[in-house]
């Protein structure tokens, strides 16, 4: 299960993608300065969501494994039961 300091982190650059959106809104065409260095803190901010994302698929992943593996246990040890009271 996520920390709470990922789950922090995850939340931490969803804000900060919102502030920047937001700052992309009031940028002027003209100011290249500006616009190029909110290009790289989107791209920053993407990177570090796209790790997240990431992080997240494994941990779904392994989730669905522990599922499945539990449903086989489960199922094994019901037919091993039926059989003994037969």
């Amino acid at each position: 299960m996520r920390s709470e300091e990922a789950k922090a982190a995850g939340e931490a650059l969803l804000r900060r993608l919102r502030r920047l959106v937001a700052r992309a809104a009031t940028v002027k065409d003209t100011d290249h300065r500006q616009l190029l260095a909110l290009l790289d803190d989107i791209e920053t901010t993407r990177r570090g969501l796209l790790k997240e994302c990431a992080e997240v698929e494994g941990e779904m992943r392994q989730a669905t494994v522990r599922t499945t593996a539990i449903g086989a246990y489960l199922r094994n040890s019901q037919a091993h039961r039926g059989k003994r009271h037969n």
